[in-house]
């Protein structure tokens, strides 16, 4: 029998035709769909390929008796069970890189978004007024950039800001320096004091669950912002809302909660110094085109070729 192939979160049209093309595969004609619809093709599905939409929880394995491969169209796998996945031989693997560049360019914009009050302009624009003198903002050069997280987004963040020639501080166990001059390594303390512009750029784990609390962004100057377009959780939201709504820093960008879709009453809505979008860091034509590649390449090679690429473990 043809190895069955789910897509269930959406996926580069283009690309969806061609994988449907693949003689060795039976695929789904949906390119998307809902978490019942999915439920009801688990128990034939061989093959899936997620989002962020969709968590391969133990429930989920529970109802696949024939799943043998998971594969995540992006960076992080905080959404799969992967112990349970591993317990019983499922195969996870991503897209390591495709949304680097997405991600990174998500972030400089809410940074810009933050700092010059754009989003709030244009709501009252939009409304019939014309409140200039409400709106004044702050420039991004010559501002000192703290990174949190120097993996590949936070440097590519680092770089693509290098025009507005500022000061980074990066904070990250795991590198020791960096080949940009203007980027120097530093304790999460001394970034939070120091910086005018704080930017998360961390996997979500249990080491950094919660990283971010009241205790750092009370550290931060009054006219800081902090922006978050990683993951959901490494922020205590509570800390955040409380610092927000006293006005202890001047305002945060954020691309990603703790829960997903955020709650429609979730007290985050509500706050007038915090731009937020619906997770949209890796929502750019390029990259769902790049993840989509990779993604019917490790079919393919996982299916038909017996070779496991870009495989994630516990």
């Amino acid at each position: 029998m043809k190895p069955f192939i789910v897509v269930a979160d959406g996926f580069d049209q283009s690309l969806f035709e061609e994988l449907k093309s693949i003689t060795e595969f039976e695929v789904h004609p949906s390119p998307k769909m809902n978490q019942d619809e999915l439920k009801t093709l688990l128990p034939k599905v061989n093959g899936i390929v997620i989002r962020s939409a969709t968590e391969i929880t133990k429930e989920y394995l529970d109802l696949a008796p024939n799943l043998k491969y998971v594969i995540r169209a992006g960076a992080g796998t905080d959404n799969i069970d992967k112990a349970s996945c591993q317990e019983i031989g499922v195969k996870v693997s991503n897209t390591p890189g495709a949304n680097n560049n997405s991600a990174a360019e998500h972030a400089i914009a809410l940074m810009m978004t933050v700092l010059r009050k754009t989003a709030w302009a244009h709501k009252t624009m939009s409304n019939g007024g014309w409140d200039k003198s409400k709106f004044t903002g702050m420039e991004l050069a010559n501002k000192k950039v703290g990174i949190v997280g120097f993996g590949q987004i936070g440097q590519i963040v680092a770089k693509r800001i290098s025009g507005f020639e500022p000061q980074v501080l990066f904070y990250d166990p795991f590198q020791e320096s960096s080949e940009l001059p203007y980027a120097k390594k530093s304790d999460l303390e001394t970034l939070f004091k120091e910086c005018d512009i704080i930017s998360i750029h961390t996997p979500l784990m249990e080491a950094t669950k919660g990283l971010i609390n009241k205790d750092l962004m009370s550290l931060m100057k009054s006219d800081a912002i902090l922006i978050n377009a990683a993951r959901g959780g490494i922020v205590n939201e509570q800390d955040l809302i409380e610092v927000l709504k006293e006005g202890k820093i001047r305002g945060a960008g954020f691309d990603v909660f703790a829960t997903e879709p955020l709650e429609e009453d979730s007290p985050l809505r509500s706050l007038e110094n915090l731009v937020m979008t619906p997770h949209l860091g890796a929502s750019t034509e390029e990259a769902q085109f790049r993840v989509g590649e990779m993604a019917v390449h490790q079919l393919k090679e996982f299916f038909i070729n017996d070779n496991l690429l870009n495989e994630v473990r516990v």
